[in-house]
Parts: C-alpha cells; structure tokens; sequence
C-alpha cells in the first residue's frame, strides 16, 4: 500500500516543480500599449489645437467663420489623401520607422503654424500635418493587431484610442491659460516640441514582440495562440534586413476589398462617428464661445467634461466588447453592439439645442460625446476582417472612408455658421450623421469575419 502512496507523492513532486519552473507571462505588450497611448494623444492635441486657439487666432488673422472651417478641413484633405500610400509605406517599412517620421514630421508641422503671419501659412501646414499623420492610425491598429491576441485587442484599442480625449480633458485649461498669458501662437510651439521629443522615445523603446528584451516566450505564445502575427521577421526599420511582409499590391485591390460589406459598411459607421468627434476637436471652444458665450476659464472649465465623459466612453466600450467576447458572444455581437449603442446614443447632441442652462448644455454634449466614445471601436474591427498580408492597405482605405469627416463636417458647420449665425442647424447635422451610422451598422456589415480575397 506504500508503494502507490510513494508513486502519488512523487508524482505531486514533479508536478509541482514543474508549476514552479514555467514562468510566468510577461507583460511586454501593456510597454507598447502605453506608447501606443501617448503618441495617439500628442497626435490628437497637434490637430486640435487650432481648435483652441480658434476663438483668438480668428480676431488677431481676421479670419471669418467660412474660412475657418475651411482652415479646419483642410488638414484632413491631406490627411485622406494620404491614408492609401501611408499604409503602403507601413506595409513596405513596417511600424517602428513608419511612427517614428509621423511623429517627428507632424510634431515639424504643428511647430511651425506657430510662426506664421497669415492665412497661407497656416493652410501649407496643415496640408502637411495631415500628409504626416496619415499612417498613424493605421500604424496602431498593425501594432494592436501584432502584439495582442484577439481577445485583448478591443481593450487595446480602446486604451490607445481614449489618449484621443484624455489629453484635450487634462490639458485643456492649461493650454486655455498658456494662451491667455502668452497668446495663441505659443500653443502650437509648446506642443509641437513635446511631439518632436517623444518621437525619440518612441525610436529608443519600440520593438516587435520577438525582438522585445521584455517579452518572454510563454508571452509570445500567449500572443500567437490568440491570433498575433509574432511569427514575421525583423523589420527593416529596426534591423536593417530586407522588410518583411511585402504584399505584391496593385490598385485594383482597394476595388476588391470595398465589394465585402464588412468593409464598406464600418467605413460608413465610422464616417458617422467621426463626424460628431470631429465636431468636438474643431468646432467645440468656437461654439461655447459665441454661442453660449462663455469666458475663456470657463471654456477652459466647461471644455474638460465631454472630454473626460469621451474617456470614460472608449474605456467601457472596450471592455464590454471584450467582456463579451470572452462571456461566448459572436463577434457579431461583441464588437458590433457597442458601437451601434454608441452611434444612436450620439445623436443625442440635438437636444442642446433646446435647453437655455449651460450646465444642461455640457451635460447634453457630455452624453454625446461618452457615447461617441463607445462607438470608437472600428479599428478593432479592421484588425478583425483585414486579410493576411493587407492589415496596411485595409486599414489605410477604413481610415480615408472615416477621415472624409474631417473634411465635410468642419466645411458644413462653417457654412452653416456663417449663414445663419447659429450653430442650430450644425448640431441637427451632426445628430443624423450619427443615425445613419447606427443604421449602417445594424443593415450593411453583417458577419464579423476575416475578408478572403480569390484571385
């Protein structure tokens, strides 16, 4: 009777050892993430801040309300006609070079809207900044989709997407009393220098998962078990080798790809979403300015809360997508659910139009735009439906599709604006933009899955 007991106890033995001598999983990934994060909010503060220096800018350059939103739009003309060779390029250079010269080129362009003396300058820089911040986006979603698993990937998308909004949230009364001590030209100088620095943190730090010192390999498998492309080579930017993953492109596949509803229908969704995102990055401050005529600490006080309530939005939109996902819930539902939640919830905006109190107003606008935070989830569906080889071109095409937003909303708010004197109609506006994206959603993309091109 000794003998099994002596058996068992051994066996306990080895198995426990065994337990002992696995390590345990790194955490690489969350290093990048945290990257990911605040590049994504220096991106977002350098195309923003016209917005906030909007108000004084305008008096000082006798700039009228047309013209501003022309101003507003065109940084996305470049920006959209850029997406498609942006993701060439990171296709071709792959993410660690491909970040490193948006960060540092774009951080250039918004340093240098500090220095000009008229509306030309002004309008030659942003038609460069949206040249240069064309594949960072993108760029996220390759780096999202190489380093996380797919159960992970709305999470992380969703903490890289909410440094779109934390910054505006947290540094909004600071860039509002940095401008009102010393002018709006000193915002694009202070922001554009702390892109160009962090564009070298980014070189020293990034790595792929296989060259990261900090990622181990039950991390590594961890990450390629859930569907992580850790099995491509070194890229050229990092090593110097010959790049990997070259896809053998030709034009007509951006045809091929818009035929699969998937795609053509988050394309519309996200146009709706951005639309309403759009109007906060341009158009906000203007709008409490004038039309609720707030002073400039109040705007600065006033201007956090959508902000913080778009923050809160992103966060909870990722992690009930990825909350579902894991509770057994199809793709379908889990990363469709949110967004369409979000985008119906968002329209929501044209109630402000109809309350006098400023409180309500915020509280208003402050719904809005936590909802139009829930519905930032498209790019973790690009990851999810972009075939092998193209997550570049796919997501440069999702990008051009959703950043025409950036080129229509400010130009209708403008026209409006300057011919009604209101910004009544504009909210109207951005409201059904963000219906019709709920509709999208719930009548084009149909099946979450992984688009398979047949030649």
């Amino acid at each position: 009777m000794s003998q099994p007991t002596q058996s068992s106890s051994a066996n306990a033995t080895l198995q426990t050892d065994a337990a002992v001598s696995t390590p345990r999983r790194s955490k690489a990934r969350y290093q990048i993430l945290a990257l990911l994060a605040v590049g994504t909010m220096i991106n977002y503060l350098d195309r923003t801040v016209l917005g906030i220096a909007a108000p004084q800018l305008t008096k000082e350059l006798g700039i009228n309300a047309a013209l501003m939103g022309l101003l507003f739009s065109v940084f996305s003309w470049s920006y959209v006609a850029s997406q498609i060779p942006g993701g060439l390029f990171l296709d071709r250079f792959g993410s660690k070079l491909t970040y490193f010269l948006s960060m540092t080129l774009w951080s250039l362009c918004t340093l240098a809207q500090g220095l000009v003396n008229g509306v030309g300058g002004l309008f030659a820089f942003r038609l460069g900044l949206g040249v240069s911040e064309a594949p960072c986006f993108p760029t996220n979603s390759r780096v999202v989709a190489t380093w996380f698993p797919q159960s992970e990937r709305a999470m992380a998308t969703g903490t890289y997407t909410v440094g779109e909004y934390i910054g505006l949230a947290f540094f909004s009364p600071f860039l509002f009393m940095l401008m009102g001590a010393f002018g709006w030209r000193s915002l694009f100088l202070v922001v554009g220098g702390a892109g160009i620095v962090f564009g070298g943190i980014w070189w020293m730090f990034y790595r792929e998962p296989r060259d990261h010192p900090s990622a181990n390999q039950a991390e590594l498998d961890y990450i390629e078990a859930g569907g992580g492309l850790t099995h491509r080579k070194k890229e050229a930017a990092a090593s110097g080798a010959e790049p990997a993953a070259k896809t053998g492109f030709e034009w007509r596949t951006i045809g091929r790809l818009l035929k699969h509803r998937q795609l053509t229908g988050i394309c519309l969704g996200q146009f709706a979403g951005n639309s309403t995102l759009v109007f906060f990055l341009t158009w906000f401050p203007t709008y409490l300015a004038t039309e609720r005529h707030m002073a400039w600490l109040k705007i600065g006080f006033f201007a956090i809360m959508p902000f913080i309530a778009a923050s809160i939005g992103v966060m909870f939109g990722g992690l009930f997508s990825d909350w579902l996902l894991r509770r057994g819930k199809s793709a379908n539902v889990a990363r469709k659910l949110p967004i369409i939640a979000g985008l119906l919830l968002a329209s929501t905006i044209i109630l402000a139009n109809y309350v006098e109190s400023n409180v309500a107003v915020i509280a208003i606008l402050s719904v809005a735009f936590f909802a139009q935070g829930m519905a930032a989830l498209g790019w973790t569906l690009v990851s999810d439906i972009a075939p092998d080889g193209l997550l570049g071109v796919t997501g440069g095409i999702f990008n051009f599709a959703a950043n025409l937003a950036g080129i229509i909303t400010p130009l209708v708010v403008g026209f409006i604006v300057a011919a009604t004197g209101s910004f009544v109609g504009a909210l109207v506006f951005i409201g059904v933009i963000a219906l019709i994206g709920a509709l999208s959603y719930i009548f084009i993309v149909g099946d979450i899955k992984r688009i398979v091109l047949v030649h």
